[in-house]
């Protein structure tokens, strides 16, 4: 039976409500000095505005060594009333030290494996998915190791591969490493930031393909992602692949969080979903918050 992997446990899918599909409760790199993600009292407002806008679950794409907190994502879990799901994973070459990365190498597979098997740590909370990155418009040999290490882990145990592209390019390079090259079934695929790139025939080929296509914004980019967005979503739904999209909010700052003034968690359900209705109509919008992510993060665990 299918399930998805929350930090409290597996749960059935139909159990997950209305999903941001990626977002972070907790973050750290020393590519965001200063703008690090680390406070659990944030984290919990955060969830509860996400849960006063009708939120259900919440899917955090923090990976090994940016500051995870496993440990504390069962009772936010618990006192918010929304489901998390963690990741195991690991990010662009940029996030780590050298001997971070050192440390990993001939091993990276078995970490995920243990991380979506055993625990985070000595936390006992398991990931539910794994995440990895790509590069501008391209793969570099990190991306390689990582995503080779991905594919590994996913064979063994069944669990999704969230990827996050860099400003949005390179889905189809992704797509030909882990479908084409690691034998990956592309539904088990989770393309990110797509709404940072805005190119329907991308969009279009990524689908045909069969991975899933995540919206997450608002956009970081430029301002001129954002009003694309729902036209791309639109054309993706009117070509027979609503079943494929998945939308999400990406928290990744302290000045980003709608305790501290920003978007936030609730951005999403607040004035993403309303927009959205507009070009799509709320019956499909609603499949896309609800019934899309339970297909995406569930698996059939080994």
């Amino acid at each position: 039976m299918n399930t998805v992997r929350t930090v409290l446990g597996d749960v059935p899918p139909r159990e997950l409500g209305v999903c941001n599909a990626h977002d972070h409760l907790f973050l750290s790199s020393p590519q965001l000095p200063g703008q690090e993600l680390r406070e659990a009292s944030a984290a919990r407002a955060e969830l509860a505005a996400f849960r006063t806008q009708g939120g259900g679950t919440v899917v955090q794409w923090t990976p090994y060594g940016m500051g995870r907190r496993a440990a504390d994502l069962p009772l936010l879990a618990r006192d918010s009333g929304v489901h998390v799901v963690a990741a195991t994973g690991l990010h662009q070459a940029a996030h780590y030290g050298a001997e971070l990365l050192r440390r990993l190498r001939g091993g990276l597979a078995e970490l995920f494996v243990s991380e979506l098997t055993q625990g985070i740590g000595t936390s006992g909370v398991r990931a539910g998915l794994i995440k990895v990155a790509g590069g501008f418009h391209s793969l570099d040999a990190h991306a390689r190791w990582t995503m080779a290490a991905a594919a590994e882990a996913h064979h063994a145990t069944g669990a999704p591969i969230a990827v996050h592209l860099e400003l949005g390019t390179g889905a189809l390079d992704v797509l030909d490493l882990l479908c084409g090259e690691l034998g990956v079934a592309p539904q088990s695929v989770i393309l990110g930031h797509l709404n940072r790139s805005p190119d329907l025939a991308v969009h279009r080929q990524a689908a045909e393909a069969g991975a899933r296509l995540t919206f997450d914004g608002p956009s970081r980019a430029n301002h001129a992602t954002d009003w694309r967005m729902p036209d791309a979503v639109r054309a993706l739904a009117e070509a027979g692949f609503g079943d494929r999209l998945l939308l999400g909010g990406d928290t990744t700052t302290a000045a980003a969080r709608s305790v501290d003034g920003g978007p936030g968690m609730p951005y999403l359900l607040r004035r993403v979903r309303p927009r959205l209705e507009l070009a799509l109509g709320k019956e499909l919008v609603e499949r896309i918050l609800t019934e899309n992510p339970q297909s995406a993060f569930a698996a059939d665990w080994r």
